[in-house]
């Protein structure tokens, strides 16, 4: 019997991969993948709602089932990725008229806890102009706070 997992020390079962629908985020996804892979872990895609989706949503501009398919059709990417790593999804939102202290790197930490996550991948670069970029601005959030490994991408 041999053993293929790094030898950090680290015990990882679940690998926390929030996603906005960016090109980054969806790379990030794909380091969350290979970790998993690694530790023969799962991955939790986590969909994180912009402020833009919420309120549409809120004010019925926007219909559930079109931000659902965008969600599901891009979780559906990661899993074509994924190969024999186990991904289960969950979408939230990222912000909140109610609690001003929802934003997106507290309900990607709050996530974690929740389905507790031993390792989180985010992307790091903010994207200016991106409508759909919402982790890459809550990454710093993350890293400060976060109680799990982070690695940046």
């Amino acid at each position: 019997f041999c053993d293929t997992r790094p030898t950090t020390g680290m015990d990882i079962e679940t690998v926390l991969a929030p996603v906005d629908g960016s090109d980054e985020s969806l790379a990030a996804a794909e380091y969350g993948l290979a970790v998993a892979d690694a530790y023969d872990a799962s991955v939790h895609a986590l969909y994180v709602l912009g402020e833009e989706s919420t309120a549409g949503l809120k004010a019925g501009e926007i219909e559930e089932q079109e931000v659902a398919a965008a969600s599901t059709a891009f979780i559906d990417e990661i899993r074509a990725r994924a190969g024999d790593v186990p991904v289960e999804q969950s979408t939230t939102h990222g912000f909140s008229a109610s609690r001003l202290s929802q934003h997106p790197g507290s309900v990607i930490l709050d996530a974690a806890e929740e389905i507790d996550a031993d390792f989180l991948v985010v992307p790091r670069e903010p994207l200016v102009g991106d409508p759909t970029a919402v982790i890459e601005k809550a990454t710093e959030y993350v890293i400060a706070y976060a109680s799990q490994p982070v690695l940046s991408v």
